[in-house]
């Protein structure tokens, strides 16, 4: 049964309900790629498939802008798969559950995909829908952009004409952003040697967090639960002897993640007071910021192999010492994050403990420094670096002439200014902009709120008044 049938834009929102039907996390796109692909067939358009899974679909010019300039429409079909405590969707294989809550659309229980989901529906239903004017009209549609802009690094730009592009990626209306930090994520792997120990075995559990987007919600101080595993675990090592079984946070290295942790312990008791001390601190610290901050330790039973005690004291540093959250300010732009990292992903195998941090910077020395740092502290462990995904920043354009047909567009129809900015997330325009030189480009959206969590929810009449604005420049494009 359709939830959004009877939603205005019908069309937006009808493509967007049909993407939402086909399980599309990161590393998962071959599916939604593949329907893409069917899409501009259908419609008789251009067409263009890689092996990652990126899709570029063409349509002509429409009457009257067959000299005007191609304009590019981009955004990525991957989306962040997260879920709340106890739902059993398994998102690698069923599709979302819609639901409208007034002026809201949500998924039950899990994240909704608006980023960047609508940009796919918005584009799409462009290419389709005969009364939108436009000059050439390029779709680009991205893969993995999640987890590191892996598809837009990979993109083959041959087909597109076009150096002016719509990127549809942003999640506040009125806010056009024309610049980004750059970024990477940076994979810090420590060797475990395990042997028998006996004690009492506890799991730690950090939960109730805020988390959220690593990128353009770092500097509100919300809690990072693997940090404060590491606080907990070091707090609970020093009235007894411990030693570390497993830890395990986030599965996203841009959203801020909750975290458990099997310990075992001499004195079971000693090490629970110590942990509950350390937690009401930690709740006054973060009473602001993330007032539901919740830490439960309880006795378990486990088949694992503790790790030893030299291990032990290597993954315990590791997490107490690895740098987290804002590392700098802008000089230039007040109030912007200019560097920073995200210990977004804590996983242990049986020879291996792995720490993925999300590392951006609108400054290529200060992102490299930043890695270093995670390099170093790695190896005098005895550890290894790896780093993927590596993206340049976007630099801010003087003269832009799309930027000013937007912001000429947005104060006829909203009858104020927009608010013109750059980010510290990271965009796929710093990558394309290297591959199509002279690049002009804007990237807005609608209201989507609490992205990368549970709680998304994206805004009806902020997507009416943006599918508007969108239709409107593409008409005065010429």
């Amino acid at each position: 049964m359709a939830i959004l049938s009877n939603l205005e834009p019908k069309r937006v929102f009808e493509i967007f309900e049909e993407m939402c039907a086909i399980p599309h996390g990161s590393t998962n796109t071959k599916a939604i790629s593949d329907w893409c692909v069917a899409f501009g067939e259908k419609l008789g358009l251009e067409h263009y498939q890689d092996e990652a899974n990126n899709v570029i679909l063409i349509a002509p010019a429409t009457p009257g802008y067959e000299d005007a300039p191609a304009v590019i429409l981009q955004g990525h079909v991957d989306m962040v798969c997260e879920k709340e405590a106890g739902c059993a969707k398994d998102m690698d294989k069923e599709g979302l559950d819609l639901f409208v809550d007034g002026d809201l659309v949500g998924a039950k229980g899990t994240t909704l995909g608006g980023d960047d989901g609508i940009a796919v529906a918005m584009a799409l239903a462009a290419l389709e829908d005969t009364t939108v004017q436009h000059p050439r009209l390029e779709v680009v549609l991205t893969t993995d952009e999640e987890i590191g802009m892996l598809g837009a690094a990979v993109l083959d730009v041959t087909p597109l004409q076009g150096r002016t592009m719509l990127n549809i990626d942003s999640e506040e209306e009125g806010i056009f952003t024309v610049g980004c930090a750059g970024g990477s994520s940076v994979f810090c792997h420590l060797p475990l040697v395990r042997e028998n120990f006996s004690g009492e075995t506890l799991v730690v559990r950090v939960s109730g967090l805020v988390g959220g987007h690593s990128g353009v919600e770092i500097n509100k101080g919300h809690a990072n639960a693997n940090v404060l595993m590491g606080r907990l675990l070091r707090a609970m090592s020093a009235v007894t002897e411990l030693r570390l079984v497993s830890a395990e946070g986030g599965s996203k290295d841009n959203a801020i993640p909750t975290a458990a942790a099997v310990v075992t312990v001499v004195d079971g008791s000693a090490a629970q007071k110590a942990a509950e001390t350390l937690a009401a601190e930690m709740k006054k610290e973060y009473r602001i910021a993330d007032p539901g901050l919740t830490v439960a330790v309880e006795t378990v039973e486990t088949k694992s192999l503790p790790m030893d005690e030299v291990t032990t004291g290597k993954a315990l540093c590791m997490l107490t010492c690895l740098p987290n959250g804002v590392q700098a300010m802008s000089m230039d732009i007040p109030g912007l994050v200019q560097t920073s990292l995200n210990i977004g992903i804590l996983k242990c195998g049986d020879d291996e403990m792995t720490v993925v941090c999300s590392v951006r910077s609108s400054v290529a020395s200060q992102k490299q420094m930043v890695r270093d740092r995670l390099r170093c502290l790695t190896e005098q462990l005895g550890g290894r670096v790896d780093v993927v995904g590596d993206y340049p920043a976007w630099e801010y354009l003087p003269d832009s002439p799309l930027r000013e047909r937007m912001i000429e567009v947005y104060r006829e129809q909203y009858g104020k200014e927009p608010v013109v900015e750059t980010v510290h997330a990271g965009l796929e325009c710093g990558l394309l902009g290297e591959k199509l030189p002279g690049l002009d480009c804007v990237s807005f959206g609608p209201d989507l709120t609490d992205i990368h969590t549970p709680r998304e929810r994206m805004h009806i009449a902020s997507v009416q008044r943006t599918w508007k604005l969108l239709c409107e420049v593409l008409k005065r494009s010429k």
